[in-house]
């Protein structure tokens, strides 16, 4: 029987603010059979800035640790599910026309946005709640830190995965460096994080990166599976069984094709979501969150022995790198949005410092019409 007359404690640290970028949901529990577990609920915590694929300004940055927060206290919340507004990305990292325009060269202002963004993904970790990374579209960058810093992963299958810091003046360390080799082993981050190319939604379920995968792409009123990607499992040379590496050619186009004559539709996505949810539902709260806690730890054993290095670290490199490849992304054209990383390197080799003038003749190429060099 409910306690008549119960006056709970709030326990929230502020009320989030309704114009900061993220939405705060609550949504009914499927149980078994389908219906509304009364009572209980699921928390949706929504990136809400689709317009630049859902990348998180400062202000967003500090209600994501609100919700995480306000989502933890709550007492009918089974779950919280971490995602994006729209079809094409959950999250791509922080914001760079922020970056650019206003953290690129002021070291100590980003050491202090970095201390929030810390504090973003230390709110998942921490919460009370297990939390589902509800994968939309792209997962990319700091997008793909916030989304490890989750315990599920349930993506829809043209979602891709992946870093950007090397190549656009950073290192993926608010969360990458830690978090990836312990899902897909050293190498293969090694790999993800130093190239910054993109694993399919197939692929990083492959390699322990996602708990599910759920078609996304409608034709003619059926699923059918990415077009762009191997999805059948095969064996190569080696006799190894590989899925989801990418198609080529004209198997690439005709993908493109098929891709044009469909729709995204994500409601395969919730119902997994939903799925998922249902079951931790079914389980006793106190050891649920137990458990979680405890397999959280293998995360925040890497985390807490880095961040606050790593911020350090980051928030210098406004100075030089990160200054050039933030403002080369920002500033650059459809046709390249990168420094011109050999001439930089040849400059620094003939022993040029680090100044405005080197910033900008680093910037030359985005400036101008020319493509990007490609590996």
């Amino acid at each position: 029987m409910p306690v008549k007359n119960m006056e709970f404690k709030n326990h929230d640290l502020a009320e989030l603010r309704s114009a900061s970028g993220i939405r705060y949901e609550e949504k009914p529990v499927r149980v078994p059979g389908g219906e509304d577990a009364a009572g209980l609920h699921t928390v949706w915590i929504t990136l809400d800035n689709p317009r630049q694929f859902n990348s998180y300004t400062t202000e967003m940055v500090k209600d994501v640790i609100l919700s995480m927060r306000r989502a933890s206290n709550d007492r009918g919340a089974v779950a919280v599910v971490f995602t994006g507004a729209g079809t094409k990305a959950f999250c791509t990292g922080g914001n760079t026309a922020e970056y650019a325009e206003y953290y690129a060269g002021r070291p100590e202002e980003y050491r202090q946005y970095m201390r929030l963004f810390n504090d973003m993904v230390s709110a998942i970790l921490m919460c009370d709640k297990p939390v589902i990374c509800r994968v939309n579209g792209m997962r990319i960058a700091g997008g793909q830190e916030i989304g490890m810093a989750c315990d599920f992963t349930v993506a829809q299958d043209l979602a891709v995965f992946g870093q950007a810091g090397p190549r656009h003046g950073s290192a993926p360390d608010g969360g990458s460096t830690d978090f990836l080799p312990l899902f897909v082993g050293v190498e293969a981050a090694m790999e993800s994080c130093t190239l910054c190319e993109t694993w399919s939604a197939h692929k990083a379920r492959r390699l322990g990166l996602v708990t599910q995968v759920v078609p996304g792409l409608k034709v003619d009123g059926d699923y059918v599976p990415n077009p762009f990607v191997e999805t059948q499992r095969y064996l190569d040379d080696f006799g190894n069984v590989v899925h989801g590496e990418p198609k080529a050619g004209r198997d690439r186009a005709d993908g493109k094709a098929l891709l044009d004559r469909g729709e995204i539709d994500l409601s395969a996505l919730d119902g997994a979501v939903d799925a998922l949810v249902s079951k931790l539902a079914m389980t006793f709260p106190g050891c649920l969150t137990k458990t979680v806690e405890s397999v959280r730890k293998h995360k925040l054993e890497h985390w807490d022995k880095n961040k606050e290095s790593n911020r350090a670290w980051l928030g210098l490199n406004m100075m030089t790198e990160g200054r050039t490849g933030f403002r080369a992304f920002h500033e650059g054209t459809k046709a390249c949005r990168e420094a011109d990383f050999l001439l930089l390197r040849r400059r620094l080799a003939e022993g040029a410092v680090w100044g405005p003038d080197l910033v900008e003749e680093s910037l030359a190429r985005a400036h101008g019409e020319q493509t990007c060099a490609k590996a």
